[in-house]
Order: C-alpha cells, then sequence, then structure tokens
C-alpha cells in the first residue's frame, strides 16, 4: 500500500508509517508473504514477539480445539482449565518462590499491573507512604500513561508528561556507550551505587520499587547488564525493603537461551511482567508472577482492586500453553542459544567492513548493532540522516525485517535490533547477516559513509 494511500485510510493511525508496504498474504515458519508472492524474513519477530515463529501446527490446533469449547468466560464467574494449566506452567518456568499470576492482555498492561500489586502490598502491610517505582532512563515499558510514566524515552513521554506522574529515573547500565568495561564488576557496582543514591535521594520509605529490563528492549537495543549489576541492585532493593520488579516483555519467553532474561544472574525479583513472546503473537497474552506472600498480603486486605475484561481469556490461555509447549518440546531455548552466538559473531564481523558500526550486543537471539559516526569517540550520526529509519528501509526493500529505534533516549542516536524467531536456523542466520550486508552497502552509499 503506498504512502498515499495509507495516508487516506480509515486505519492509518494504526498502521502509522509513510513508508510504501505491501498486504500481508501468509506466514510460515521465519518467513511472510505478501499477496504479491514477495518473501520477507521476518527478523525481529514482528517486534519481538514472534518468538516460535508464524502458523505452528500444535498452536493453530490447540486454538482451534479451545474455540470448540468456549472463547470467553469472565473470570468472576468461572475457573477456567485453561487459566488454570497455563497458570500452572508458567510458574514451572520462572523463579522458586514465584508462585501466584495474574493474567492481562499485553505488555502495558503487565507492567500497570505489577506496579499497582507492588502499591498494594505496600498499602497492605502498612507502609502507604511508599509509592515512587524508579525506573532507568533510557528504557521503555509501555504505552499506556502509567507505564510512560516509568518509561525513559524522551520523544514519547515528552508530549503526554502534562498528564501523568513522571517517576524518578537512574541511568542505564550502558557501559560501552560510557566507555567502561562491562566484564569489570566494578562498572556493575558503578550504575547499582546510583540506583542506592537515588532511593536515599528520594527518601527510602518513599520508594516502592525498582524496574528494570534484565537484557534491554528496544530502547536500548539488547543492552546486557555488566557484570555484578543484577546481584547488586537486588542486594540493595532488599536493604531499603524496595520491590525488584522485573519486565520479561521483551527478554522473557525463551529467546535469550532461559526462559527469563533475568535467569542468566542470580538474584530473583519480586514481581516480574511478561508478554509478547509469552503469546508468540498467536493471540493476545501477557501475565504478571508474583511472590506468594506479596499476593497473600494483599487478599488478606480485602483483594487486588485491579482487572480486564479479558484477564484469564481461555482461548487466550489455552494458546499460551500450547506455546509454551512448543518452546519445551522443540528444545527452542537451547537453539536461540546455538543459533544466538552463531548470529552475534555473524554480525561482529560486519564490523570490520562497515566502521560505522559502533557495537554489537545482546544475548541468545535478541541482538542489536548501534550505528556511530565516529567509533573511537562513539559519537552518533547526525540525527536528520535519520540512520536508524533508512537502514530499516535499505534491508525491508530486500526482504529483511528488522526493527529500529533511536538508541540514546528518543532524539539521537541509531540501532537496529536483529531478533528472529527460536526457530531459526544455522543457514538462516547467515542468510540474514548476508541481507544485513546488503542492506548496510546500500545505505552507506546512499549516505556517503565510508566502507572499509
Amino acid at each position: 500500500m503506498s504512502p498515499d494511500t495509507l495516508r487516506n485510510s480509515p486505519s492509518y493511525l494504526f498502521y502509522q508509517t509513510d513508508h510504501s508496504r505491501p498486504t500481508l498474504d501468509r506466514a510460515e515458519g521465519i518467513y511472510m508473504w505478501d499477496t504479491q508472492g514477495r518473501r520477507f524474513i521476518d527478523g525481529s519477530s514482528g517486534a519481538m514477539v514472534c518468538n516460535i515463529g508464524h502458523s505452528n501446527p500444535a498452536v493453530l490446533d490447540a486454538m482451534r480445539a479451545q474455540m470448540d469449547k468456549s472463547t470467553f468466560g469472565y473470570r468472576l464467574h468461572f475457573v477456567t482449565e485453561a487459566s488454570e494449566a497455563l497458570a500452572e506452567r508458567t510458574v514451572e518456568l520462572v523463579w522458586p518462590g514465584m508462585n501466584r499470576v495474574f493474567f492481562v492482555s499485553g505488555g502495558s498492561e503487565a507492567v500497570e499491573s505489577a506496579m499497582k500489586l507492588a502499591r498494594a502490598y505496600a498499602v497492605a502491610v502498612g507502609e502507604g507512604s511508599r509509592w515512587k517505582v524508579i525506573s532507568r532512563w533510557p528504557s521503555y515499558h509501555g504505552c499506556t500513561l502509567g507505564a510512560l510514566s516509568v518509561t525513559g524515552y524522551d520523544s514519547l513521554t515528552d508530549p503526554f508528561a502534562p498528564m501523568m506522574q513522571a517517576m524518578p529515573k537512574v541511568p542505564a547500565p550502558r557501559a560501552w556507550l560510557d566507555g567502561l568495561d562491562p566484564a569489570d564488576p566494578a562498572t556493575g557496582a558503578h550504575y547499582a551505587d546510583m540506583l542506592e543514591a537515588a532511593i536515599l535521594a528520594e527518601g527510602p520509605d518513599t520508594v516502592l520499587a525498582f524496574l528494570l529490563e534484565p537484557i534491554g528492549g528496544a530502547s536500548t537495543g539488547a543492552l546486557v547488564p555488566p557484570a555484578g549489576y543484577m546481584e547488586a541492585v537486588r542486594e540493595i532493593c532488599t536493604r531499603h525493603g524496595v520491590l525488584l520488579i522485573h519486565d520479561e516483555v521483551m527478554s522473557g519467553g525463551g529467546r535469550t537461551g532461559r526462559f527469563l532474561g533475568g535467569q542468566h544472574w542470580a538474584g530473583a525479583p519480586d514481581i516480574l511482567a511478561l508478554s509478547k513472546g509469552f503469546g508468540a503473537g498467536y493471540i493476545p497474552l501477557g501475565a504478571i508472577v508474583a511472590r506468594g506472600e506479596i499476593v497473600e498480603a494483599v487478599m488478606a486486605k480485602g483483594g487486588f482492586a485491579h482487572g480486564f475484561t479479558y484477564a484469564g481469556n481461555p482461548l487466550a490461555c489455552a494458546t499460551g500453553l500450547a506455546v509454551l509447549d512448543e518452546i519445551i518440546r522443540q528444545d527452542m531455548m537451547r537453539n536461540a542459544q546455538v543459533v544466538g552466538d552463531h548470529l552475534k559473531r555473524g554480525l561482529t564481523g560486519l564490523m570490520d567492513r562497515f566502521p560505522f558500526i559502533g557495537d554489537v550486543r545482546g544475548m541468545g537471539l535478541l541482538l542489536a548493532i548501534e550505528l556511530v559516526a565516529d567509533r573511537a569517540t562513539r559519537a552518533p550520526l547526525p540525527p536528520a540522516m535519520k540512520a536508524y529509519d533508512r537502514l530499516t528501509e535499505a534491508a525491508y526493500a530486500l526482504g529483511l525485517i528488522v526493527y529500529p529505534r533511536r538508541s540514546r533516549g528518543g532524539y539521537e542516536g541509531d540501532h537496529i535490533v536483529i531478533a528472529p524467531p527460536m526457530i531459526t536456523t544455522i543457514a538462516q542466520a547467515d542468510e540474514i547477516v548476508a541481507l544485513l550486508g546488503e542492506a548496510l552497502t546500500a545505505f552507506a552509499t546512499a549516505c556517503e559513509l565510508p566502507l572499509s
């Protein structure tokens, strides 16, 4: 569909793009086809959602079977087998002791639910002075006003700032950008100390929670925390009575090599948020998972004053259960680790050809490349160049879908997320690297950037 046609379409706000886009016909595995028969590689799993690939037969069968039984059952009227089974399976895959689940329909709902549960717990245990949720800058936690209040991405939050209570932010642990060694535990301590300083500055008795993505998503481009950071923030939160919330909307679901990104380090959160790969794009689905004592304290004081119409929808839960079953049956987390390591080596190899690639980072099949004007100084490319967008369009023209974002808080910097489904093979990873190399060449030529 042409840009002019899109602008005149009733659904224009839904698509929000000025680029030509074809009409989707079908999708299977890591591939998608338009109605003209052109094939695309889904190199970003949509928005890092379709973790198990498209049109998985077992998931489709499970959806049909549930549709034959029921498609809706309101959670205050019925217990459903699907929601109970998915809750049990979810608890098996997360941290020990996190044994209470509340289902939602997406990532923004999950993050808001996690924050509200944290607040309900503080009130229940007599700590009503705690209400501030510290998060990081840059970060992205959702598009609703509550989720935006903890988002550190200026181009998304600035227009809505008068409508919300912005929460305190601390710097994200971007060791590479700050010229620090991510393998040095002193680097992790450096960023963790900023959290403790913020807690003390705000007043420990006012701080409710600290919210982070264990492995960065779109806003920081697959940022892996430096050594010691995750363990240090857990200890700081415990010492000050602050709840630790992991936003696993993007890093959860297995694509980093473990079901949760945070499981690569010691120190469980108190509450975690799941979505995206949890339903793998087959149906809107998300969840929060919490330690039992948190939920029990809230329930003892009258319950959680919160909910959504589609929470625990049986069709959504049956779909999610089938997704988790396929992740386990096909050993997709292991494949994500092996193929992800291979893909990362391929992306790192592109740095030898393209001096404007400043960094390759990530874990498993959640990877990113950052573009710079100067690799030594890490200076960003001129914002007016819109490098993140132009490179994405160059890849799209070649049949490769990647995910672009500004890397430095919304107004400057450029990175591209490469996160294909967990069923990707070594050969397909090589094809992704080859196509991205072609796209980088076309982009560099158009922008008159140097080639080595």
